[in-house]
């Protein structure tokens, strides 16, 4: 298990575990956190949008994703730490994460 620490719209903090392997996106849906992943984790939607804790070392988010980033950066407040939970994969070392959930739009 991987645990995640999540900061919801409402500023109130929750611990929820994952399973190695799969998408930020989903352990946050199935939690009932308010991220919808509409598009199923196809990064074309941003209704996964998330803020990482800027201590925290990612891959670089892929040409798609920045792309999707920087298109919702209109509607709403894209930060240097802003995500897409669908591209994110758990993985060992993100045991402990720090993530807040991003303004819906």
């Amino acid at each position: 298990m991987i645990t995640i620490n999540v900061t919801t719209r409402d500023g109130d903090r929750q611990q929820i575990d994952g399973q190695e392997g799969s998408a930020l996106m989903e352990m946050l849906r199935d939690a009932g956190l308010g991220v919808d992943g509409t598009c199923g984790g196809m990064c074309s939607c941003g209704s996964c949008h998330v803020y990482i804790a800027s201590e925290t070392t990612l891959p670089k988010p892929s040409e798609d994703e920045a792309d999707m980033l920087e298109g919702m950066g209109s509607i709403v407040e894209v930060r240097p730490s802003s995500r897409l939970s669908c591209q994110i994969i758990l993985k060992p070392e993100l045991d402990g994460l720090e993530v807040e959930i991003a303004p819906q739009f």
